[in-house]
């Protein structure tokens, strides 16, 4: 989000309801408006520039006074790896250092960063596993890889794949969301007396 100071004495706005169910974010870091792709540059740099998560895990864009919640095909972050090396979120900022390195159970490679978790965009997915490699240093075919894949379902024998010195370790999608804090498709509370 903006890190522009808080004024002291804030505007006068009228109360605004939260937004729920319109803006998300895909697996490749673009934003989706009721599904539909937003391909205006002007409207994405404002998206990418005022999105933020609330402190509860939800994410969020502010417009003003109004929170308008995402709803997250997968994580919060989607990553690129530039040819240079190094990860970008999908809002154009450096993705931190790297803590952990992850492989679901569906493929998907997560890292943690200093930003958080984020999805690795799959058309950088090749070349992150030609950079990863074996205890003795020599390439992790794909036997290594489907191995690690197995292993999310039964965690017993994990094959030690590094990449960049760290192990890349296996993870189950299903627990994603809940390990790393964050809530994939925000709702509204319930009103008092309902019956969700």
């Amino acid at each position: 989000m903006s890190d522009a100071p808080i004024p002291a004495v804030a505007p006068h706005w009228p109360p605004v309801p939260a937004c729920y169910g319109w803006l998300s974010l895909d697996r490749r870091g673009g934003w989706r408006l009721q599904r539909e792709p937003v391909r205006h540059q002007g409207f994405v740099a404002f998206l990418n520039a005022h999105y933020g998560t609330d402190g509860s895990g939800a994410w969020l864009v502010r417009n003003g006074p109004q929170k308008v919640f995402v709803a997250l095909d997968y994580t919060p972050w989607v990553l690129r790896l530039e040819t240079d090396g190094r990860l970008t979120t999908h809002t154009g900022a450096d993705a931190g250092r790297i803590d952990t390195v992850h492989i679901d159970d569906e493929g998907n490679v997560l890292l943690h960063a200093g930003c958080g978790i984020g999805l690795l965009d799959d058309r950088d997915l090749p070349r992150l596993l030609a950079q990863c490699r074996l205890a003795d240093g020599a390439p992790a075919g794909d036997d290594a890889l489907i191995a690690l894949l197995a292993a999310t379902a039964a965690p017993a024998d994990v094959p030690a794949v590094r990449w960049r010195n760290l192990a890349v370790q296996p993870i189950r999608r299903a627990e994603v969301a809940q390990r790393f804090g964050f809530v994939p498709a925000p709702a509204p509370d319930p009103a008092p007396g309902s019956v969700p």
